[in-house]
Formats: structure tokens, sequence, C-alpha cells
């Protein structure tokens, strides 16, 4: 995998520009922060920490882990509650998922599926040949 700087542009913060891949691609759906039972963590923070363990639940069905994430759509039902919280989740992100940065847009979104969630993440993957 590499991630992908072109020459004279800032180091990003969070995220890569871009990455480069090869190998067998895992497309997890848009995971939402509940639990196995459909239960809503509550708050934006512990939601998007669910989030995060869920798709590495989906991933690790496949064989994969969180080094192997090169893509990460977010959707957020509030955006001035992701950007007034973006210390505690860069701190949850690396308890998590550790120190890989896909490629990231985050959305705001009017509304999700799940009425109760509160920001839903899809994420692609690929493990190298």
């Amino acid at each position: 995998m590499k991630h992908l700087l072109p020459k004279g542009w800032a180091r990003p913060s969070g995220y890569s520009n871009g990455v480069q891949a090869e190998g067998s691609q895992v497309f997890v759906a848009g995971m939402v922060g509940w639990d196995e039972e459909r239960r809503f963590a509550d708050g934006f923070v512990a939601q998007f920490e669910k989030v995060l363990e869920n798709t590495l639940t989906v991933l690790a069905e496949a064989g994969a882990g969180p080094e192997h994430m090169v893509r990460m759509t977010w959707y957020v039902k509030d955006i001035d509650n992701y950007r007034d919280n973006l210390a505690e989740i860069g701190r949850v992100y690396l308890k998590i998922v550790g120190k890989n940065f896909p490629a990231m847009a985050v959305v705001g979104v009017e509304g999700l599926v799940a009425r109760e969630a509160l920001v839903e993440i899809e994420t692609t993957a690929v493990i190298p040949a």
C-alpha cells in the first residue's frame, strides 16, 4: 500500500490524499454506532467508537484489519458536532484503528436511515495479494 502525497503538498492530518493498493478488495457497508442487538451508544463520540469497532469486526470476517483500510466515507448528521469533537474523535480513532490513515471524506447529511444514528461510515479495504 502506498499513501499518495504530491510533491510540495502539506501532509494532511488524520487522513491520506490518496492510497494506491493492489490485492483483494473488501467493501464494508455503512456501519452505524449500534451493538449486536441494535442498541445505539449514547452521543456522537460513543457512536463513532462503536462504528469503528463494527467496521473492524466485519473486516475480520475477510481476514483484514485496520492496516488494510484504504478508503472511508463518513456521513454525519451534525457537522458542527463533528467539528466540536475532533480531538476526542482523533483519540478514539488512534485507539481503535492506529496510525493507518486511509483516504477519507466527511459529509454532513440531513438524516440517516437509522433515525438514532449520528454517524455512518463506509469503508473499503485491500488485502495485499
